[in-house]
């Protein structure tokens, strides 16, 4: 709104301005809104030659362009209001109705007045007109109002676009960064947004902006030394978006296994991850020290299976080939499946029974399901095989008749 004001300020609305320059006929001057020009006796030529011969400097194409925002501003102000009005008076629809239309003709009434004075055209009704509503413009008032329009359609678009910035379905590294990358960017505009409205605001009241940013310079500063903590969860946050560290839609865990869950907002402040039960942990960043992601490029199922010391080691290995094998070869899991499985055989000796092994190589974030999966079908092969699994031995104290005691597993 500041810029319209003393951008147009040179030329209409200003009656000393239009006094001074060759009038027509009958008291009525034309506008010039370049004084510094050349005077020509504009008056003289029809109109069609003299737009045509306005329309050929680039200059009046800007000052088009700059009546058209603003006036595409206040109308869109008005129409947000009239909005909110008709929430509260929801029986009052031919009215509602009557002042949506009344304010659009006024709307355009005023771009076609401001545009003709623009333009220098000699139609004197609708000269008047525009230089007096390009007066009323560059008063407090009406610098205000287009600022705040201009924020307002300014925010509403930013969150438009962001809107159609979608990511893929398929979880990928470009998802992520996407979904990342979308909130920051998003957030970090409409706080710009807040700053320029709010300078813009300071200096249309009269208020010496540049004083009052150095003032505010001077007690950032002092409470930076207060905001250590502050300070490092942003700094932190900077690295975590720009080495891709993590993004939203991964899954995590932070400081050793402390905290654990899906990435559901990352800014530069905090960290916001949802737990499997459904908590939602809000961690500065800051005291981030050492983060594991179980979703970045590939993730790999630990297919672990313990059987008894007794049962058939060759024909056990047999089997869990076998699942693996058909695990692989099932379409609906094999488009998960990064490499054939890998059987490593007896993993460890231990005293509750002999570990046996395979690893397999997923997309990231399918592992859990895959794993699942190889349970139940291990299970199965391994009860229709007859061989045992081993589990954990439990021993219990029971009394005997006699009152002695006993020892069962």
């Amino acid at each position: 709104g500041a810029g319209f004001g003393s951008k147009f300020g040179r030329g209409f609305g200003d009656p000393g301005s239009a006094q001074r320059q060759s009038g027509l006929s009958g008291g009525n001057v034309p506008l010039r809104l370049f004084p510094n020009l050349p005077a020509t006796d504009l008056a003289e030529l029809p109109i069609p030659d003299l737009l045509a011969r306005q329309l050929a400097r680039p200059v009046i194409w800007t000052e088009l362009v700059i009546v058209l925002a603003v006036s595409y501003a206040v109308w869109w102000l008005g129409r947000r209001l009239l909005r909110r009005l008709a929430l509260a008076l929801p029986t009052q629809v031919r009215l509602l109705r009557a002042l949506a239309w009344a304010w659009l003709l006024a709307c355009l009434f005023g771009a076609l007045s401001v545009g003709v004075a623009a333009l220098e055209l000699p139609l004197p009704i609708l000269q008047g007109a525009g230089a007096e509503i390009t007066s009323w413009f560059r008063n407090s008032a009406g610098r205000l109002i287009v600022t705040l329009a201009l924020a307002l359609i300014v925010w509403n678009l930013i969150a438009a676009l962001s809107a159609r910035i979608v990511p893929g379905d398929v979880f990928s590294r470009r998802s992520v960064r996407t979904r990342t990358l979308r909130g920051v960017v998003e957030s970090g505009l409409r706080v710009a947004v807040v700053l320029v409205v709010a300078v813009s605001v300071l200096q249309v009241v009269g208020i010496d902006a540049s004083t009052l940013l150095a003032g505010v310079s001077v007690f950032g500063l002092a409470v930076g030394f207060g905001a250590q903590s502050l300070i490092k969860d942003v700094f932190n946050g900077f690295f975590i978006l720009l080495e891709d560290q993590y993004g939203v839609g991964d899954v995590i865990s932070v400081n050793n296994g402390l905290l654990s869950g899906g990435v559901e907002q990352l800014n530069l402040r905090v960290t916001a991850l949802r737990a499997l039960d459904g908590t939602v942990h809000i961690i500065p960043n800051g005291q981030i020290l050492t983060v594991s992601v179980s979703s970045k490029d590939w993730s790999q199922v630990v297919a672990a299976v313990d059987i008894t010391p007794e049962a058939d080691l060759a024909r056990a290995l047999d089997v869990l080939a076998g699942v693996c094998s058909d695990l692989y070869a099932d379409p609906e899991w094999n488009a998960s499946m990064l490499d054939a499985p890998e059987l490593q055989g007896v993993s460890s000796l231990a005293g509750r029974g002999v570990e046996l092994r395979a690893l397999l190589r997923v997309q990231p974030k399918t592992q859990w399901a895959l794993q699942r999966e190889f349970n139940r079908r291990i299970k199965l092969a391994f009860d229709a095989a007859g061989i045992e699994l081993s589990y954990p031995n439990h021993s219990v104290r029971l009394p005997d008749k006699d009152g002695s005691t006993k020892t069962t597993a």
